[in-house]
């Protein structure tokens, strides 16, 4: 089963409380109040609910912010489904979340500051998000303004510097000439050691497989597989630029 199945149908739903367990239980048919936002889960159940927080959120997240620029376009729609993998099976309970949740653009805040709690000790896993909504907010060719407010206090919720989200920015946003410095988050002035050693902390960080096991659902390993692929070009291009052994 999907994750998307899961959050349907409930799926440790009663471990996560505050708005997106309360979300969850409505999609569910039941009410989940049993514990608060930001509680530290243990065990299979904690990876199923924090997953399962993962996606209500993105659902939650996703709309609002594709909403964000007082409209929401079928390339965003269609973006959103093709980031984050929605199964054709679950198209349709998903998008009944998602079209309550695009009504208007207000009202996330209590979504990402719960997800930003219950991630604090995992910034991969939030960057992952913020990841994926750039690429819904890039989908219609445009990124408006209001989108990139929108993101800016989704960031801010999930406990990202301004710098933080400049460096997220360049990483799913930036051009193809993005700061590869900024990337790899070091100073130009950066000595080879610490630029090296910058590099592979990304590497064990942003490894899917590491991203799996913090609690990023398999359906959004291609947003990580995207940041894994900019921190690599962005280390070859320092390295071409200071011809580093």
């Amino acid at each position: 089963m999907s994750i998307w199945g899961k959050v349907i149908g409930g799926v440790a739903g009663f471990a996560i409380g505050g708005p997106i367990g309360a979300l969850l239980g409505a999609a569910a048919g039941h009410a989940m109040d049993r514990a608060r936002a930001g509680q530290r889960l243990s065990g299979p159940a904690s990876q199923q609910a924090r997953q399962s927080a993962v996606a209500v959120a993105v659902i939650v997240l996703g709309a609002k912010m594709a909403k964000a620029d007082g409209r929401v376009t079928r390339d965003e729609i269609e973006a959103f489904k093709t980031v984050f993998q929605i199964p054709a099976g679950d198209m349709g309970d998903v998008g009944r979340l998602f079209n309550e949740a695009r009504r208007d653009a207000g009202g996330f805040e209590p979504y990402a500051e719960q997800l930003g709690a219950m991630f604090a000790r995992e910034p991969q896993v939030l960057e992952g998000v913020l990841g994926g909504l750039m690429h819904v907010a890039l989908a219609d060719g445009v990124v408006h303004p209001k989108e990139i407010e929108f993101l800016q206090k989704v960031s801010a919720s999930f406990g990202f510097s301004a710098d933080d989200f400049e460096r997220i920015r360049a990483t799913h946003m930036g051009p193809g000439e993005a700061d590869p410095y900024e990337i790899l988050g070091v100073p130009r002035d950066a000595d080879e050691a610490e630029i090296k050693a910058a590099y592979r902390k990304l590497i064990r960080e942003y490894h899917p497989d590491t991203l799996i096991a913090q609690g990023l659902p398999q359906e959004f390993i291609d947003v990580a597989n995207e940041k894994m692929a900019a921190i690599n070009a962005a280390y070859e291009k320092v390295e071409k630029l200071r011809s580093l052994p």
